[in-house]
Formats: structure tokens, sequence, C-alpha cells
């Protein structure tokens, strides 16, 4: 395999002492999986495709991926023995997701955008998938030599945009038996390509998903008064709820209730008889998530009881916060670092998005880093689960180094 040159901070040994540099030629058929994947993204337990390409490379680098109980998704062992008993420490485990999100892709010239009309790879799943598979096939190649010191799992995990996550399913399926550790990225758009971004503690927030409907008995608009003005009803619960739901919890938890979809009526002089929202509420600590179902409700029934509106709600619970282990945080810092230098990595902001890799790490230690994919120098603000989201490809060879140090890297450390 090849290597690279000296690493930047002074005093650290050359990154030729730490094996698992991706190669050239891997290199460039990664970038072309992960263009295969972005022109036939598919959504959460519907991977089909996308399972059968991952189990058909992972095959032919001489594993033995199991596809997942649920019918898409796998699991894939590496320096397992055939009977599948794990001696020693428990194994680390890389994780993707590998679904895509219901919106269309509006890359006008892009030669690799969806053809699946309405669906794209929008935040970066496709990045991930094959991040975890070049790290996969690098490693079973050390495996083979002699050099892989400890078994590695990976899970390639489907749904992880269908509340409350595929993570669970995945979990249930044994994808934890044997991992005593677990590390995954989320592609950043804010962060230069050949960085990672890191925190201890909450790096992501909880989320969950509100359906209502509201009713009443209708009538004309002339003659509000004489009915439920259902409407304003609406009006008045998209307006006011966040409003008091922010006065009942401490504003450190950061728990934010906003609306993505409203519907009612079809005329203009005709009071509705029936309403219908949906949103989201976040929070930034897990205690205050854990009290706000009965907060959010309450202020909805207040609402709409003020209108005279009756109120049908159903809070669907969804993720927790990830929270990054400070020794795993610490393991991926020190593989970035043996990588590419300490100025490769930088400290990053606890969001308000959801990332159901938190379940998994309500059993077992793990962390999440911020994958850069800007491209260096520009300065253009971007988002995720936008229809023209791109990465800066060289990020993937990033990824993939980064999560083949933190192994070797971990399996040393167990063994000093």
């Amino acid at each position: 395999m090849s290597s690279e040159s000296e690493a930047d901070s002074a005093g650290e040994a050359p990154l030729a002492a730490l094996p698992g540099v991706l190669p050239e030629a891997l290199g460039a058929e990664l970038v072309a999986f992960r263009r295969d994947l972005h022109m036939h993204p598919e959504l959460g337990n519907q991977e089909f495709r996308t399972t059968a390409a991952i189990k058909a490379r992972l095959e032919k680098a001489g594993l033995k991926p199991r596809v997942l109980a649920v019918g898409t998704g796998l699991v894939c062992d590496i320096g397992v023995p055939d009977g599948g008993r794990v001696d020693g420490a428990p194994m680390i485990a890389l994780r993707a997701d590998i679904d895509a999100l219901p919106i269309p892709d509006v890359k006008a010239e892009c030669p690799y955008r969806s053809t699946v009309p309405d669906r794209a790879h929008a935040c970066g799943h496709d990045v991930h998938t094959t991040v975890v598979l070049g790290a996969g096939l690098v490693l079973a190649e050390l495996h083979r030599q002699g050099r892989l010191p400890r078994p590695v799992r990976l899970v390639f995990q489907p749904a992880e945009e269908v509340l409350p996550g595929g993570a669970a399913d995945a979990i249930d399926c044994g994808v934890l038996e044997g991992v005593g550790r677990m590390i995954a990225v989320h592609c950043d758009p804010r962060v230069d390509a050949g960085k990672v971004g890191l925190r201890n503690g909450a790096i992501t927030s909880a989320c969950d998903r509100l359906e209502i409907a509201l009713d009443g008995p209708g009538g004309h608009t002339a003659r509000p008064h004489l009915t439920t003005d259902l409407v304003t009803a609406v009006a008045r619960v998209v307006t006011d709820v966040p409003a008091l739901v922010g006065r009942r919890v401490d504003t450190r938890a950061g728990l934010a209730v906003t609306w993505g979809r409203i519907e009612s009526g079809h005329a203009p002089n005709v009071i509705p008889q029936h309403a219908e929202l949906s949103g989201t509420v976040r929070c930034l600590d897990i205690d205050a998530w854990r009290q706000a179902p009965d907060m959010v409700v309450a202020a909805i029934d207040e609402v709409a009881n003020l209108h005279g509106a009756k109120s049908e709600i159903n809070y669907v619970r969804g993720v927790p916060p990830v929270v990054n282990d400070a020794a795993v945080t610490d393991l991926l810092r020190d593989a970035q670092v043996a990588r590419r230098g300490e100025e490769s990595v930088e400290s990053t902001e606890q969001s308000l998005g959801g990332e159901d890799f938190s379940w998994y790490l309500e059993q077992v230690p793990g962390a999440m880093a911020r994958l850069g994919v800007r491209p260096p120098g520009e300065r253009t603000v971007r988002d995720l689960h936008q229809g023209d989201f791109d990465v800066d490809e060289a990020a993937i060879k990033v990824g993939v180094e980064l999560f083949t140090a933190a192994v070797l890297l971990d399996a040393a450390n167990r063994t000093a």
C-alpha cells in the first residue's frame, strides 16, 4: 500500500508508520461507487439496489456480508473466524447510513445527478456508505496480510431519515453483539474537505415529529362569530405554541417547535371544518427532551381550546441527542492527527439536527465526527437537505483513512 508525506505536527510519527492509507486505484473506484449511489438514491427501508451493490463489492473482496433481517442494510465482520466467535476485547464497529431523501436533485449540469424523480442523496449518506465500504476494503487487505490486530464490524444501516430511525431495527438484528465501541462520520458542508470537526458530549440534538388535526363546525366567513374560526385557530397554534413552550423550559435547553406543513380550506369565503399541521420538536438537552411531549401537547390543547377547536395530536417520539464519548472522541482526534496533522481537526458546535446514531450510543460508547466536504476556499454558505447538495470527493479518502487509523490505534491502545 502507498504511503504519504510525513506528519505536519512536530514529534508525530511518519504516516507510513501507520498502515491503512487508501491506494490511489481504490480511491478512484470509491469515487465511482459514490457517484453510482448518488445517481440511484433509495428511500428508507427501500434500499434494495444500494444493499446489493455494497454486498457485491464486499463479497468480491472475499468478505461475507449479511443482509439485515429487515430486508435492507448489511453487517459485515472482518477478521472474525468462520464460526463467528470473537475472543478477547469487543470489536470496534464502523457505521454508515444508506438511505436518501424524498426531494428532487436540482444540480442542473452534474453528470451524476439523481436519475430518480424526487429522490436525492442530499444529506451525504452516499459518502458515508462509500467511506465505510472503503475502510472495510482497506482493513480486509490488512487482515489478509496479517496486519489487522483485532476484528472489525461494518454496519450499513437503512432508514436513518425515517423517525425513530433504522438504528433501532439494526440493533434488534444484533449488530451490536460483540461490539465495544462504534464510530461514524456525518458530512458537514461548513467544514473544508481534508478536515474533521469533533466535539465531546452532545453533538446533535433530540428530534421528534408532531402531527396535529384541528376540527370545528365550519361556516361562512361573513359570520365567524357563529362558528369556530378554524384558520385563525391554526394560525394561533403556529405562532403561540412555540412561544408558550419556550417559556416553560430553561432556555438553555434549546427546545424549539418548528412547523413544516399547514393545510386547511378550499374556498376564500368558507371557514373550513378541518385543518392539519405538522412539524418537529428539537432539543439540545436530553432532560428537557424527556419532558417535551407533555409540555408541547399541553400548549397545543390550551391554544386550540381557547379558540374553540377540537385537537387531535400525534406526538411521534424520534431520537435523543448523539452524545460522544470522550475517550472515543479522543481516539478519532488522534487518528485524524496521525493522518493529517493538528490543523486538520477543528471543534464543532452542537447541531439542532437529529441523528439516529444516538440509539447505538445509548448501549455502547462511541463518537461521530463531522466530515468536511466543502471545497477548500469556497465560502458559499451551504446546508444539508437541499436539492443542490454535493461534496468535494476528496472527503472520501479523508474518511476512509480516519476510520482505518482509528481502528488500528484502538487496537494498539487496548493491547498497550
